[in-house]
């Protein structure tokens, strides 16, 4: 069967929507986002990122290869390397057998990526499906990338091993199985319940929607009177770990009201179309909160945290509320 390329808003559920369906089992990005439960929020301020904290809108990497195994009866096998002349050789047996293959990059190495758009995140998925048979530049599906591209071997051997956060350490994953079609009735509830518990449950303060209040309650504690360059760098970490890195918070909000609409339409329950709606006003609204973070910190508005807190106090309320009812709904 031959490989066909296709577009994805963010790159760990694109890869493994291509990959599943070019197995035989069609599967949408939001499917394979919401199958694995990978939506949630994460305000980790023990982790930092360029020295600020790290605020996440999605489970880790990974979360998604890894997530789909149970529900599909997927046996996904993962090696890394100490080398990257191993990982390379490797690489290329797997492509002469005829398998598609899944990697962890540096998004910040890959050369077909706009200069303005790369920085140092070291968990960009891909795909490699062949070799260029004049050059040896790898054939690669990227799913940020309208169109299939190539890349040297000296660039991906760059990519797949930076240093580093999340280094990849040359990771590749392919599945050692067919995917079976699933029991929908079965395993969507369970993939649904499992991200309302990550949402409403979770001990940890900092996860889920408390975890959006502890956020709020940073944005308080910020002296912007008497330090605005440090409030301007900790408010802009928070947006651009919204909006830029991988699909942004907003964006992984709208993926998941997708998949509730694939979901009602498997399942015959309409309360989940409802509900997805419900997702998308709410996604709006952290787009609405990117917005006024982004004039605060160009200036258009007066640099007012404790504005920015309200806002995120209202939208930790309505994913809570939201939450629960997707509960109750099941």
């Amino acid at each position: 069967m031959e490989f066909q390329h296709r577009h994805a808003s963010h790159c760990e559920s694109g890869v493994m929507s291509s990959l599943l369906s070019h197995h035989g089992l069609p599967m949408s990005e939001a499917m394979a986002f919401g199958l694995s439960s990978a939506l949630s929020f994460a305000y980790l301020p023990i982790i930092k990122i360029y020295g600020l904290p790290l605020v996440s809108y999605r489970m880790p990497p990974r979360h998604i290869v890894k997530g789909l195994q149970k529900p599909l009866g997927l046996n996904m096998r993962f090696e890394t390397f100490r080398t990257p002349e191993a990982g390379e050789a490797r690489l290329n047996e797997l492509l002469r057998q005829g398998k598609l293959v899944g990697m962890q990059t540096s998004i910040f190495w890959l050369p077909y990526i706009p200069q303005d758009l790369r920085f140092h995140f070291n968990a960009h998925n891909v795909l490699a499906f062949g070799r260029d048979g004049q050059s040896g530049d790898y054939l690669l599906s990227d799913p940020v990338a309208e169109h299939a591209v190539t890349c040297a071997p000296a660039d991906l051997a760059r990519a797949r091993f930076a240093k580093g956060l999340l280094a990849p350490k040359g990771l590749l994953y392919y599945p050692e199985n067919t995917p079976a079609t699933p029991a929908w009735e079965q395993i969507l509830p369970k993939a649904i319940r499992k991200t309302t518990r990550v949402m409403l449950d979770t001990p940890l303060p900092i996860i889920g929607a408390r975890g959006i209040r502890r956020l709020a309650n940073a944005f308080d504690r910020l002296d912007a009177k008497n330090a605005p360059a440090a409030t301007k760098l900790f408010i802009g970490q928070v947006v651009r770990a919204q909006e830029e890195i991988g699909t942004g918070g907003a964006g992984f909000r709208f993926i998941y009201a997708s998949f509730l609409q694939e979901a009602a339409a498997l399942l015959g329950k309409s309360q989940l179309d409802e509900l997805a709606e419900a997702l998308i006003d709410i996604g709006d609204e952290w787009r609405e909160f990117a917005l006024a973070t982004a004039r605060m910190i160009r200036d258009r508005d007066p640099l007012a945290p404790s504005a920015l807190s309200g806002k995120l106090r209202r939208i930790a309320d309505r994913e809570q509320a939201f939450f629960l009812d997707l509960r109750r709904a099941l």
